[in-house]
């Protein structure tokens, strides 16, 4: 029973959702510490640098995604999946110019 509770398409959503987010994090942490968060994510919208940072976070979920597909979490990978394809449409809109933030 304790296994089918995290073979799941919401929390593979959820995981996939988080991990791009902790990743951004991260790399906030460890170059921009000393600025603000906003003000980081500010320069990154002006200077069209939020698209790169997204794809290269989004990565992450790779890892996710195999970690739980080795232990058999069908469906927990498949959300993650989902999540990554909205990372991916999101990635997109930014790059072309389609949504102006």
């Amino acid at each position: 029973m304790q296994q089918q509770k995290l073979n799941h398409l919401l929390i593979g959503l959820f995981l996939g959702l988080l991990a791009p987010t902790i990743g951004i994090a991260l790399f906030y942490f460890s170059k921009f510490s000393e600025s603000n968060l906003s003000l980081f994510l500010t320069v990154s919208i002006q200077e069209k640098m939020l698209s790169p940072l997204l794809s290269l976070c989004a990565v992450i979920n790779l890892a996710v995604f195999y970690l739980f597909i080795h232990f058999e979490k069908l469906q927990t990978g498949k959300g993650i999946i989902l999540a990554t394809f909205i990372y991916g449409l999101a990635i997109v809109l930014l790059k072309f110019g389609i949504v102006n933030l």
